[in-house]
């Protein structure tokens, strides 16, 4: 008469242990190649769609333009003349009532960090009301969101390229010449135009599900100016405002320019590497959020 067979409790219950953790690897697995196709599918979209619609996104480019200038008597002017203001009004201050020490002639280092801190800085407020000052196309016609904040960004862009006209003859005039640097120039704008891209998406979708962000919005953006290097180097200041400065993505891009317009030298490789990084991974985070709430929009604007 054959014996029965017992089995040990202990080993059946690590088979089922074992059984268990295989199944939450192997799920845990599968979860991973889906999200990873799913954001495959997602950015191979919205890289479709760019192209496809760049038409629509020049020729909103070219209304915005052309409707922010409309009947004014200076034009393209206002895009100069603001940073020469602000320049005079600084140089006064930090050459006269509280002298400090920059590597150039202090009136070019102050232009030149306002002229791209306005690029920023308008970039972002023409964003942050992309969507909701136009309600009728969200709501009737269908092509990618995502247009109307590029489109804030790339119309700064050319008031910026414009008052770098201007850049150029302070420079002369100060005697700043340039060399070989000066092609790393289009790396530099590239990088600060992915970061304020990113910025515009993130605060355009803000704005539209919660009104109060476009007031927060304009007193952060001030106090972010004098935490950033516009005004003065970072390196005259000490303790924890300087490390806020350093960490602050906003300051390597503004040393950035300093560097290969005004200093003749590359930018700092570790500090502009780093925010490179965090520019075209932000970019492609606030993309991808942008995207896939595009959908939300229109029942709440």
């Amino acid at each position: 008469m054959p014996q029965p067979v017992w089995a040990d409790n202990d080993s059946v219950g690590s088979d089922h242990s074992t059984r268990r953790q295989h199944v939450r690897v192997v799920g845990f697995d599968q979860a991973g190649r889906d999200a990873l196709t799913g954001l495959a599918r997602d950015v191979r979209e919205m890289l479709f769609e760019l192209v496809h619609y760049r038409e629509l996104l020049y020729q909103m480019t070219l209304r915005d333009l052309l409707l922010r200038y409309k009947q004014t008597v200076m034009g393209f002017g206002w895009a100069i003349f603001m940073p020469l203001v602000n320049t005079a009004v600084f140089s006064v201050i930090f050459t006269r009532v509280a002298p400090i020490k920059t590597p150039v002639p202090y009136p070019v280092y102050a232009f030149c960090g306002l002229l791209f801190w306005n690029f920023f800085a308008s970039s972002l407020r023409f964003s942050v009301a992309s969507l909701t000052g136009n309600t009728n196309l969200v709501t009737k016609v269908y092509f990618p969101r995502e247009i109307f904040p590029f489109s804030a960004v790339f119309v700064c862009l050319i008031d910026t390229l414009v008052g770098a006209i201007v850049l150029a003859v302070v420079m002369l005039y100060y005697r700043i010449g340039v060399g070989l640097p000066l092609l790393f120039f289009p790396v530099v704008l590239i990088v600060h135009v992915a970061f304020t891209a990113a910025l515009g998406l993130l605060l355009a979708m803000a704005n539209l599900f919660f009104r109060d962000v476009k007031y927060l919005f304009e007193v952060v953006l001030t106090v972010w100016m004098f935490v950033s290097s516009v005004l003065y180097p970072v390196e005259l200041l000490g303790g924890r405002l300087a490390t806020v400065m350093r960490l602050n993505p906003m300051t390597p891009i503004l040393d950035a320019y300093r560097s290969v317009l005004l200093l003749g030298r590359l930018p700092d490789p570790v500090s502009f590497g780093f925010v490179s990084a965090v520019s075209f991974t932000l970019l492609l985070v606030c993309w991808l959020a942008f995207h896939r709430a595009e959908f939300r929009f229109a029942e709440n604007i």
